[in-house]
């Protein structure tokens, strides 16, 4: 007995030091990632595919002080392809931090449209409030465009590049885990509220000047894959889609919208 006390007295510090060299060979980096294949890439309502399947990925390296940079990009058709870009790139820097039981989230986003014309690409800042009680989370946020050439209205005078103007984005979300189930309820509310006509090359995240747009869903999560499905949906009249036909239509035909009612179903992979 005493030889064994003295042999585990004397291993001790061993195992001390194993997990010592184990915290310091330890990473401050952290890169995460995710795929995902949906039935619509829908931009703050407004369908950016003309109603059609896209393929999403995006990847994130993240530091332990709380500063991350990232990228995400989506193919694109129809409506959201500004410029005749067929794919959307967006480059994001922010910084994320604990206050109290919350955590705030904030950065900048550029958006840009490789392969489509100049006068496309534009700036976002963002910054977003969460917490979590029980099964619940809440998120509010805001995000802002200052001014600039490509959200101008200059459709109707191309030629004038003194012209900018900026959008606000106001949203809240909201997710609640379905006890003893594999379940999520998720919901979500934003506001526009910028520049009701086009940008040069068409460019435009609030096209009819200022609306709502809202979704309701459920996801179910396996492992690294979560299966989501939703309804999505604006209070974008069809008097408002009417100004910006045909482009603002399946198929940019001036039949139908692309800012009305639809179920979507995604399918992300997580690593």
């Amino acid at each position: 007995m005493a030889a064994s006390l003295v042999l585990l007295a004397g291993a001790a510090p061993a195992w001390a030091q194993d997990a010592d060299t184990e915290e310091s060979a330890k990473s401050p980096i952290t890169i995460s990632g995710s795929a995902t294949l949906a039935s619509d890439y829908r931009f703050r309502g407004v369908s950016q595919t003309d109603k059609e399947m896209a393929i999403q990925g995006g990847l994130t390296v993240t530091h332990d002080s709380g500063f991350y940079v990232g990228a995400w990009g989506s193919n694109l058709s129809g409506w959201g392809t500004f410029g005749g870009a067929n794919m959307e790139l967006d480059l994001i820097a922010g910084f994320k931090t604990g206050i109290g039981d919350a955590t705030l989230d904030t950065g900048l986003v550029w958006y840009m449209y490789p392969g489509g014309a100049d006068d496309t690409d534009f700036a976002e800042l963002y910054a977003k409030l969460s917490g979590t009680t029980g099964p619940l989370t809440l998120t509010g946020g805001v995000a802002y465009a200052p001014k600039q050439y490509a959200l101008a209205n200059v459709s109707s005078a191309p030629n004038s590049r003194g012209q900018k103007d900026d959008n606000l984005y106001l949203f809240g979300d909201g997710a609640v885990a379905v006890a003893n189930t594999p379940f999520t309820l998720k919901a979500h509310v934003g506001y526009s509220d910028g520049n009701p006509g086009l940008g040069p090359n068409g460019t435009s995240v609030s096209p009819t000047g200022s609306y709502w747009d809202w979704l309701l869903g459920i996801d179910t999560t396996w492992r690294n894959l979560t299966l989501g499905v939703a309804y999505v949906d604006t209070d974008i009249s069809g008097a408002a889609a009417a100004r910006l036909q045909p482009n603002f239509s399946k198929g940019q035909d001036g039949v139908g919208s692309i800012a009305d009612g639809a179920v979507l179903l995604t399918l992300t992979a997580s690593f």
